[in-house]
């Protein structure tokens, strides 16, 4: 009885937060889904309209601020991507010399600690040209330079990647930094002995072998890019005009603002799609990784 008892105990204990799973997480999108094709505005309405089923579909792509919003996402993300090879850079830099390793690993995390609306103050306030980077070339007799970035439309989006990679930098570096060390040691030996040189034992050993660290931090990267809202805010406030919208801004938008939770109840569907399209083939791609590298350990 004892031996049923410890068998079921942890599976019962499981099963309040299963439910709290199962209302909270898939109630909601069920929720969702269904407020999209009704013709909700300030409040919910029930009723599915179904004469006129992708209404609100119809309009959302017909939309250009959703239509920036998607083009700003596509940006951000690559933009974004380049936080992963900096990582990695440093990670490498950082796994080569021992001395102040410590130090280091602090200072590149320590903007991990520091929340994306603090992080936007903190870079809104670099790019004001009265305050900020441009003010203080000026003072030192640059009377040219210009570093208004957030005040135009076509380059406020770089400001924004500029301010994200700095934020997410050192978290890629010591995901790195964990995969430079799990590296067996005789591999850099052999490395050493083989008269390899240091460019092409990355190129060619120390990266294939990191796989599955890329992988990991391009699906963290992605969800990441799609949920983007915070920085926006604090930076640009999605400004100038929607030139610096992405989809989750334009969902708070669309019901703070319009106040139309079944426009915004749709856009949050199609992040959705978003969000599986992007992160299922590289949940997938990482376990066929790991299931191939147990097999070859076997």
């Amino acid at each position: 009885m004892s031996i049923r008892w410890s068998y079921a105990s942890p599976r019962i204990a499981l099963i309040p937060a299963l439910a709290i799973t199962g209302v909270a997480f898939f109630g909601a999108i069920f929720w969702t889904v269904w407020i999209s094709f009704t013709r909700s505005r300030r409040f919910p309405d029930y009723t599915i309209a179904w004469d006129d089923l992708t209404r609100q579909y119809d309009r959302l792509f017909g939309d250009n601020a959703w239509v920036t919003s998607l083009e700003n996402v596509v940006f951000l993300a690559v933009g974004s991507a380049l936080a992963i090879l900096f990582g990695f850079v440093l990670a490498a830099m950082i796994e080569r010399e021992k001395r102040g390793e410590g130090f280091f690993r602090t200072v590149f995390l320590y903007p991990l600690a520091v929340s994306f609306i603090v992080t936007g103050l903190v870079w809104r306030w670099m790019f004001n040209p009265d305050l900020g980077i441009e003010n203080f070339l000026h003072g030192l007799g640059f009377e040219n330079a210009s570093f208004n970035w957030l005040g135009d439309r076509r380059t406020a989006m770089y400001g924004i990647i500029l301010a994200s990679i700095w934020h997410g930098l050192g978290f890629y570096m010591a995901l790195m930094l964990a995969g430079l060390k799990s590296i067996n040691s005789e591999i850099w030996k052999a490395a050493r002995l083989d008269g390899v040189g240091v460019w092409r034992l990355y190129l060619e050993v120390i990266v294939p072998m990191m796989k599955f660290t890329f992988l990991t931090c391009a699906i963290l990267l992605s969800l990441g890019v799609v949920k983007t809202y915070d920085i926006v805010l604090a930076m640009t406030g999605g400004g100038p005009g929607t030139s610096t919208w992405t989809p989750a801004y334009f969902v708070v938008n669309s019901y703070a603002q319009r106040g139309n939770i079944g426009y915004a109840s749709a856009a949050a569907v199609m992040m959705l799609v978003m969000t599986a399209l992007i992160f299922l083939p590289l949940v997938l791609l990482t376990a066929w990784q790991s299931r191939r590298r147990t097999e070859q350990v076997r």
